[in-house]
């Protein structure tokens, strides 16, 4: 569950570790987007998007937006669980500050300079030095698949980024998306080779182990897929199939990764143990 086309980065990662799982994709276009809303009313239209999915009777639900589940998981969490294990993202900051810095966070403005990213730096990379950029328009872009508007918002962003970061946390689910833009934009030929650091992978290995389930990447595909829109059965917009992702889940695409880089066994990038 996203507000929008960020949900497709985790969905795809799901696919590409069972390709054999029925999804559920539930999504808030008419609440879109969340990121300036209030926490009370952003939570609001989360548990709806939640209530939505978890009447599939899914074996896991994640949020796949890093702004919901800052605000929104207790709630989720509290009305569904146990029954439905709920599974949250946050940045990879973690393992991004592990592999040595410098480290620069691209996330939405609200997000960049928050209580919560700060304390997350603090927890994971208080001797890492470390960079927040703020992303303008990126997430909206990458949801109308605006290539013009991506391309802009990725210029803007790389030119605030310094020179020499090793590491990029793709602090938003929508900028995993477009991870290999974010690579080519950021990489200066004389500095250090770049990581990029997404969620995806390492938040749908976490559902699996919530479930008891394993990976099994060459299981007989299932091309059961369930698009919910707000609570309406719908399907994939127009603007997802611009992403190997969206074209995936469509099946009509080979499934290659985008580019991002996650933490290693033992070092998720889901939300922290609960």
């Amino acid at each position: 569950m996203d507000s929008g086309t960020g949900l497709l980065a985790a969905a795809a990662a799901v696919r590409r570790l069972r390709p054999d799982a029925a999804l559920v994709l539930s999504s808030d276009p008419d609440g879109m987007p969340w990121g300036p809303r209030t926490p009370a009313d952003l939570t609001e239209r989360a548990l709806a998007v939640a209530r939505h999915a978890a009447a599939h009777r899914p074996d896991a639900l994640i949020v796949a937006c890093n702004t919901a589940s800052v605000h929104a998981l207790p709630t989720l969490r509290a009305e569904l669980e146990p029954d439905l294990p709920v599974i949250g993202t946050v940045p990879a900051i973690k393992p991004a500050a592990a592999a040595g810095g410098p480290v620069a966070i691209w996330a939405t403005p609200a997000t960049t300079g928050s209580p919560y990213q700060r304390g997350l730096i603090r927890s994971f990379a208080a001797d890492t030095e470390v960079a927040e950029v703020p992303c303008p328009g990126l997430a909206d872009a990458v949801e109308a698949a605006d290539e013009a508007a991506i391309s802009a918002a990725i210029t803007r962003a790389a030119a605030l980024t310094p020179p020499d970061v090793r590491s990029v946390v793709l602090g938003c689910t929508h900028y995993e998306l477009v991870a290999d833009r974010i690579r080519d934009a950021v990489q200066r030929p004389e500095g250090p080779a770049l990581t990029l650091y997404g969620s995806a992978e390492a938040v749908a290995a976490q559902a699996l182990r919530r479930i008891g389930a394993e990976p099994a990447p060459a299981a007989t595909p299932s091309r059961e897929l369930t698009v919910l829109l707000s609570g309406r059965a719908g399907t994939l917009p127009e603007a997802a199939l611009a992403y190997e992702e969206g074209r995936l889940l469509a099946g009509t695409a080979t499934g290659a990764p985008t580019g991002a880089a996650v933490p290693a066994p033992g070092e998720p990038a889901a939300e922290p143990a609960h």
